[in-house]
């Protein structure tokens, strides 16, 4: 019998949230990561946590509200297991509203969100008069306000995770070794295109995000999206802005130009961030699945290998969820995948 029930190639915040709840079900877990906990997409500065639109109900909308909501309780755990603070809070995301047609479907949506959200968060329509000195710019005058979204530090939430599954025991080996057990490939826009190769199929492609990190300490407020940019005020005293969409690139570390343009969009819409120093430019290539929605479930034609990556955008808000279900599928071969999250939907 091996000495290691499940081994997770990855530690970026997929592999070490797996990592963690099948700790959690009594398995002896190993986390193998060429680099560290945290070297790829997980990263980054940004850690929106935020919901899609109360509208078109889907099973991936499902998926994401659930672990969304399972959210505060992982992180508590985690903080709890690490001493360390993951920079998690829901703390809410304000929207501005561009006009007449706009507010109409914003004002539809309280009721959607209502009903789909199930009374445990809200969306509504405010004045931005509600946030004179935090609210971006909004040609109607009101904003959306939801109090699902919530933020977290994404170096800080992985670093408190990594520490974690070191406190309960279970090995983060830096470098190569060889997996034992059960074994769950998370290893970001490497393992699509390993899993690509495989396969003889395109299962999806890496694309790069280039974000920055302000000195502004807003701690306490709402996360702003507008103009396209997240605005995400951190624990710290920070501020996380991005992101680019980047699908062709020469250099995945490099930041250039097109970071630029993000930070002036982000000052134009959120005019207290003109007084908010750059204290750092990060880039990174993040995992994008075919679908777009992650990608969960056995590795096709590879007995006892499983895969979870494709956390393109929303990997940290889905962390939760997506761990509950690749152990219970793992280690109880309960199968709650759902449709459009499976490798063989990227196919």
């Amino acid at each position: 019998m091996a000495m290691v029930d499940v081994t997770v190639m990855g530690a970026g915040i997929f592999g070490l949230s797996v990592a963690w709840a099948c700790r959690a079900r009594g398995a002896a877990v190993r986390v193998i990561d060429p680099y560290r906990p945290g070297a790829g997409s997980s990263g980054g500065t940004v850690g929106a946590l935020s919901p899609h639109t109360p509208e078109n109900w889907n099973a991936k909308k499902q998926f994401q509200l659930e672990s969304l909501m399972m959210a505060g309780r992982f992180w508590a755990g985690v903080e709890a297991a690490s001493g360390l603070a993951s920079g998690y809070g829901r703390t809410g995301r304000l929207q501005p509203i561009a006009d007449d047609a706009a507010l109409a479907l914003a004002r539809a949506r309280e009721t959607t969100a209502a009903e789909f959200w199930r009374g445990e968060a809200e969306w509504r329509v405010v004045p931005a008069a509600a946030h004179p000195d935090w609210a971006p710019l909004s040609a109607t005058g009101y904003l959306v306000h939801d109090s699902l979204s919530a933020r977290l530090g994404p170096r800080r939430a992985v670093e408190s995770l990594a520490q974690a599954l070191r406190c309960r025991g279970v090995d983060i080996v830096t470098g190569m070794a060889e997996p034992e057990g059960a074994v769950v490939w998370a290893a970001g826009h490497a393992g699509l295109a390993a899993l690509a190769a495989d396969l003889a199929a395109p299962v999806g492609a890496g694309v790069k995000g280039q974000s920055a990190l302000l000195a502004l300490d807003a701690r306490d407020l709402p996360q702003i999206f507008a103009d396209g940019v997240h605005v995400v005020p951190h624990a710290d005293g920070t501020v996380g802005i991005g992101s680019t969409t980047e699908r062709a690139y020469d250099d995945p570390a490099g930041t250039d130009d097109a970071l630029e343009a993000v930070i002036a969009r982000a000052e134009a819409a959120v005019p207290v961030l003109r007084h908010a120093r750059v204290i750092e430019r990060w880039a990174g290539v993040r995992p994008r699945a075919r679908t777009r929605a992650p990608m969960l479930g056995p590795w096709p034609g590879r007995p006892g290998h499983y895969v979870a990556n494709g956390g393109f955008k929303i990997g940290f808000g889905m962390a939760p969820k997506v761990a509950e279900v690749m152990a219970a599928l793992i280690l109880e071969g309960q199968d709650g995948i759902p449709d459009g999250f499976r490798v063989e939907d990227s196919l």
